[in-house]
């Protein structure tokens, strides 16, 4: 796809990975929407980009429909979805609270699952589309005491294969991004290996070697710009030396 054709929506696009990619497809020529829960950041930050934004829950059908439609509306159409609202919930299996389990399950796969699920629609009846999934390197690997985040990403994982073989016909690109740690806010809490929370998502000398929102919206970038004849199903984007 010429990126300069490329009307895209992100979720989660006003910080981290989603804002990031919302500032660099802008600079290269794409149409950008980005939505997300907290009107004070979206706007600030479509100001700033001088883009569209738009206040929605994923996990609400509701929302999800009038963000669909408002995008649409904004650039004359969409064939672009950035699926990257998320967050994490990390615990030991003993200690996992059910309602946080819950809630982290209905933003990153039922969320997830409902916004595909409108733009698919806009994308078959035009014939043509790109979906981005945004992982995680969780979603390959389980590891202790990250068994609730875990679970989401192996789901999306799970949906993007069959929602890729659904829609190939479709001329539809669907595809999914493993991001390894990245400087963010999405961790509601992080565990070390002994089930203690810690209070930073990462210490001082760990934020200097890890991946920041600007590699990983460099490789969503690429993915879209690729030839409309191919795409690459899954990448997973590590940091190169993580001093972990």
């Amino acid at each position: 796809m010429n990126i300069q054709n490329a009307k895209v929506l992100i979720t989660g696009g006003n910080s981290g990975i989603g804002l990031a990619t919302a500032e660099l497809l802008k600079s290269a020529g794409a149409q950008i929407v980005i939505a997300g829960r907290d009107e004070t950041t979206l706007k600030t930050a479509a100001e700033k980009l001088l883009i569209h934004y738009v206040k929605a829950d994923v996990t609400s059908e509701n929302d999800v429909v009038k963000m669909v439609g408002f995008a649409n509306e904004k650039m004359g159409g969409l064939n672009v979805l950035i699926n990257n609202a998320g967050y994490g919930y990390m615990s030991a299996l003993v200690n996992i609270d059910a309602t946080q389990f819950e809630k982290v399950w209905r933003t990153n796969v039922f969320g997830a699952m409902l916004v595909a699920k409108e733009v698919a629609k806009l994308f078959v009846a035009n014939d043509y589309g790109c979906i981005i999934n945004i992982a995680s390197t969780a979603a390959v690997k389980g590891g202790a005491n990250v068994s609730p985040y875990n679970a989401t990403k192996f789901a999306l994982r799970g949906m993007t294969e069959a929602w890729r073989d659904e829609l190939r016909k479709n001329n539809i690109r669907v595809m999914l991004v493993n991001p390894s740690e990245v400087i963010t806010n999405f961790a509601s809490n992080r565990i070390d290996k002994n089930g203690n929370t810690l209070e930073k998502l990462f210490t001082e000398n760990e934020y200097a070697s890890k991946l920041r929102g600007t590699e990983i919206a460099a490789v969503l970038k690429s993915l879209i710009e690729m030839d409309d004849r191919a795409m690459i199903t899954e990448t997973t984007v590590f940091a190169t030396n993580p001093m972990v």
